[in-house]
């Protein structure tokens, strides 16, 4: 009968559990991933990756996020020594992926999953599929056009606003993703504004400060701008005025196309639109 003497069983098993703890911080890294990836605050980012590995036994676990990246180590006398970076984009929220990465780490402190199931639920959550391209288009139009009315439109300057939303995000959906994100916002707020002028001279619209800012409101960045907000009062000041500076650029450009349709009506018109 082979037996193994007990130090190579006991080297053996000391493997073993070292290479589940690597993949333990992996899984950590990855949930944090798709959370900051899908516009996540950095306070829920670390505090899932700690409640991860916190689960799971690691004591040495620490991590740092910035807007566009973790950091993650893991190593001490008793630990094996772990270090993983990496960068993420800064992109747009899908809120309902970071929803699922939120309801998955606490079903992990239930101890309601193994191991080797966080991968395929992290797999799951992935590839979770976002709005329908008509359902976002139905959105913006509505959007823009509720908007309008409660900035001081009346109801035929919703409909025009409408129309437009519905134009910007055909434009977003079909040529916008093919642009660098500065032109697409420049030529986005050209368009809506163009839009609200041709509307409001063939008489559908009577305030068309109105119509041109609830218009554009689907391009806002409010997600980013609230969490740079949150992030710099929970003491994340570099995150914080990255998406905070990364939300004014947008609002910048949406400014540049808006007033170089502006301008050029003036002085082709030499009328004073607003």
């Amino acid at each position: 009968m082979n037996e193994c003497r007990k130090p190579e069983c006991s080297a053996e098993k000391q493997e073993i559990y070292e290479e589940q703890k690597e993949k333990i911080m992996e899984i950590a890294m990855r949930a944090g991933h798709i959370l900051l990836e899908n516009g996540a605050e950095i306070s829920r980012v670390e505090e899932t990756i700690d409640r991860i590995c916190r689960h799971y036994g690691i004591e040495s676990a620490n991590s740092f996020v910035l807007s566009n990246g973790i950091f993650s180590t893991m190593g001490n006398e008793r630990e094996s020594f772990f270090a993983r970076v990496q960068h993420i984009p800064v992109s747009g929220a899908h809120l309902n992926r970071v929803a699922a990465v939120n309801q998955l780490s606490r079903e992990i402190e239930e101890g309601k999953h193994t191991v080797e199931e966080l991968g395929r639920c992290l797999d799951d959550i992935e590839q979770m599929p976002g709005k329908r391209k008509g359902v976002q288009i139905g959105a913006s139009a509505v959007g823009s056009g509720a908007f309008c009315y409660l900035l001081g439109g009346d109801l035929a300057d919703g409909a025009a606003a409408f129309l437009s939303g519905l134009v910007l995000y055909v434009y977003i959906l079909y040529i916008g993703k093919n642009l660098s994100k500065l032109v697409q916002n420049i030529l986005g707020g050209a368009l809506v504004t163009f839009c609200c002028v041709v509307l409001y001279h063939l008489g559908l619209g009577h305030h068309i400060s109105s119509m041109i800012i609830g218009s554009v409101i689907p391009m806002i960045p409010g997600v980013a701008f609230t969490n740079g907000i949150r992030d710099i009062t929970d003491g994340d000041y570099i995150a914080g005025s990255v998406r905070m500076m990364d939300a004014g650029l947008v609002v910048l450009s949406i400014a540049l196309g808006m007033g170089f349709v502006l301008t050029m009506y003036y002085r082709l018109t030499g009328g004073n639109l607003l």
